[in-house]
């Protein structure tokens, strides 16, 4: 996906006025915005239609966005899912990724937060507004025995659940790329996870950046 031309975003939110405000914000990036107000509406779209990234509200009219994302996940495997709402419970925000979600943007972000957030979850990063990190990071503890983790692997999934792509991170510590993919890695291993937004919410969860 060489230009924002290129991509196609499809915002499911059942307020015209939020619908278009987002729509006005992405076209000013020159993504190709698509726009419902119904998840039904997005379902039948997406039947015939390919779109690289969803924005998704959690409360519409016609369905609860968690499961709607479900139903998506089962059907665009590759599909970015994004949620936004002004839903701010960590429960909602850790259910939401556990169901396939890439990330969760509340809504009193202003539009640079938002255009970032999009940008990093189409690099495949874990997108959280910092307000969605701050609250996902008050997650409770839970009990399960967990790995340990080195001070280093700690620094970098902190870096992590930040959005920040594994380049930055390297700057950020003054590490090479290869040291921060090969942490990554044995950090996946350690929690035998497939994804590193799965091992986000184990960490928050169980208060592991404390």
């Amino acid at each position: 996906m060489s230009t924002n031309s290129t991509i196609k975003i499809a915002i499911v939110d059942d307020h015209p006025m939020v619908l278009e405000g987002l729509k006005s914000i992405l076209s000013k990036e020159a993504y190709d915005v698509y726009a419902f107000t119904k998840g039904t509406a997005l379902l039948d779209f997406i039947q015939s239609n390919s779109v690289h990234l969803i924005l998704l509200d959690i409360v519409l009219n016609d369905s609860n966005g968690i499961d709607l994302c479900k139903k998506l996940r089962d059907r665009l495997a590759n599909t970015i899912i994004v949620g936004i709402s002004n839903q701010a419970e960590k429960s909602i925000i850790l259910e939401f990724i556990q169901a396939g979600g890439n990330g969760y943007i509340l809504k009193n972000s202003d539009n640079s937060e938002i255009i970032t957030c999009i940008q990093q979850a189409l690099l495949g990063n874990l997108a959280l507004s910092q307000e969605a990190q701050r609250i996902i990071l008050q997650a409770p503890v839970n009990n399960l025995a967990l790995p340990k983790i080195t001070k280093r692997e700690k620094q970098i999934l902190q870096a992590v659940a930040k959005g920040h792509t594994s380049a930055q991170i390297a700057d950020q510590l003054f590490i090479s790329l290869i040291t921060v993919e090969t942490h990554r890695r044995n950090l996946m291993q350690k929690f035998k996870v497939k994804n590193m937004i799965e091992l986000i919410r184990i960490a928050t969860e169980n208060r592991l950046f404390d």
